[in-house]
């Protein structure tokens, strides 16, 4: 079986939660301290081995193209001010061959997928969302190919969510666990409150074999009226075994206002540039608010 060298990032989404800011701007473009939420995932992607990328945009989203190209004047300008450290910075997310198809209508994550099948061929490949942001010793989707590696099988990365949250998740119904590696028997998209057959969530993360295409040929519309990738993958543990891993780490929704928010002072309190002034500020606020907020 051939190595995992080509990932799909969809970033069609209208990014409705972060209205009106995602009016003009993508939301993939919203920027985690200084980085745009997407270099993250392409960071982590190449870090993975990943040699090709292929980004399924939508209808006003040519930012995330400008971003991941040069900037000659940009360039210039911070070659004759001697700002190397930020010339760096834009050259690397530059640096990156990174191939572009649009999603026309905006029919789900399964359809987004199923719009980059003719770059991906007949090989395994990597699927990695925007919306979860992983920060761990070892890159995720590393750690997902190293199960791949062992398996030859599709492999999905989970964490463990609240039981009050699992109706936001595709949710995994396990049946045998290996250390972190677990079989699956049903994969169940975004259950009711209440009938989630366990508390682990499907984050954002996939290694599939092609056949996935298949089962996404024939567009059957799922939850929320939307080709639904979580029905195909239960389509295919049909016919060939597709494991989930949960994955070593830190894992940051950043697909909601609130853990956007606090996705950005975590990130930020990494840094050691602002960890010092962040830390003082907040211990300041905390003081200022009242006490039925700060407690």
């Amino acid at each position: 079986m051939q190595p995992i060298k080509k990932a799909i990032i969809p970033a069609a989404g209208l990014g409705t939660r972060f209205l009106p800011a995602t009016k003009a701007m993508p939301k993939e473009m919203l920027p985690i301290v200084d980085k745009p939420t997407i270099e993250y995932i392409v960071d982590e992607a190449i870090k993975s081995g990943i040699e090709d990328i292929i980004i399924v945009t939508g209808k006003g989203k040519r930012a995330i193209e400008d971003h991941f190209d040069h900037s000659l004047e940009l360039e210039d300008n911070l070659m004759q001010k001697e700002k190397f450290e930020q010339l760096e910075r834009i050259r690397k997310s530059a640096n990156v061959d990174i191939h572009y198809i649009r999603q026309k209508e905006p029919k789900g994550l399964g359809h987004a997928v199923w719009c980059a099948r003719k770059f991906i061929g007949d090989d395994p490949f990597a699927i990695l969302l925007g919306d979860d942001i992983i920060q761990s010793e070892t890159p995720g989707l590393q750690q997902m190919i190293a199960e791949h590696d062992k398996t030859k099988s599709s492999i999905i990365g989970v964490k463990s969510v609240p039981d009050d949250e699992t109706h936001r998740y595709g949710i995994i119904d396990p049946t045998g666990t290996a250390d972190k590696l677990h079989q699956v028997k049903n994969f169940v998209e975004k259950p009711e409150q209440g009938t989630a057959p366990s508390n682990m969530a499907i984050i954002g993360r996939y290694i599939l074999t092609p056949e996935i295409f298949d089962f996404l040929e024939g567009q059957k519309v799922g939850a929320g009226g939307e080709i639904q990738l979580t029905d195909a993958i239960q389509e295919l543990n049909k016919n060939q075994r597709v494991f989930a891993l949960e994955i070593e780490g830190n894992r940051y929704d950043v697909g909601e206002r609130l853990s956007f928010i606090q996705t950005t002072i975590e990130i930020a309190l990494t840094r050691d540039d602002l960890r010092g002034p962040l830390v003082e500020y907040l211990n300041e606020l905390n003081q200022k608010l009242p006490k039925e907020v700060s407690q």
